[in-house]
């Protein structure tokens, strides 16, 4: 199970991401609570490089902020929907994750994808039919409105490659708690051990 935790604002949540064994780390360059500069992102990140994805999420950004942030930044992945991607210039080498809200049985898909609600970091959950319908054609990272209460009943229904979080892990809008970042990651993974388990 491939877990990130995204929105990170301060070097706790980091701390705190590393420590509970998340796969990857996300840094919010759109407009949000959570949202954090070039420069700060690199001093947050510089203790978790090489130990997890550093992923920069932004969405409808202009060429000038995507050509800063990877001048800047450097990020191992970079987040956006899906039609972003596709405009941009972006190097061949740099690993791509696509948000897709919503998913028609025939549509393509991507080989792997964020599938999220209509709006990021909203709490909201997404549709989990439509969800796990993609799931089955590609490796679907599932987002919106997950919690440490309800990742299990996601996993268990959606079947996905891994799971995003964000503000269900808060104390307050963009503030990560380390604590409900450690129960997340724990829930997760005992999720996906459970569902292992031989019947």
């Amino acid at each position: 199970m491939w877990i990130k935790i995204c929105g990170m604002t301060t070097p706790e949540a980091v701390e705190a991401a590393l420590a509970a064994g998340a796969d990857a780390i996300g840094f919010v360059f759109a407009e949000s609570p959570r949202r954090v500069t070039v420069e700060l992102a690199c001093r947050l990140a510089e203790c978790a490089r090489g130990k997890v994805r550093c992923v920069a999420v932004t969405r409808h950004p202009a060429q000038p902020l995507v050509d800063e942030i990877l001048c800047g930044f450097r990020p191992d992945v970079l987040q956006s929907d899906a039609e972003d991607l596709e405009r941009l210039r972006l190097p061949d080498a740099l690993e791509r994750l696509p948000v897709v809200r919503g998913w028609r049985a025939g549509q393509p898909l991507p080989a792997r994808l964020l599938f999220e609600g209509a709006a990021s970091g909203s709490g909201r959950t997404c549709d989990w039919n439509s969800a796990a319908g993609a799931a089955r054609r590609a490796q679907l990272v599932l987002a919106g409105g997950l919690t440490a209460g309800n990742v299990a009943a996601a996993i268990a229904a959606v079947g996905p490659f891994g799971v995003d979080v964000s503000s269900g892990v808060e104390a307050r809008p963009g503030v990560k708690s380390p604590e409900q970042i450690n129960r997340f990651v724990s829930a997760a993974r005992a999720a996906l051990a459970a569902l292992q388990e031989p019947i």
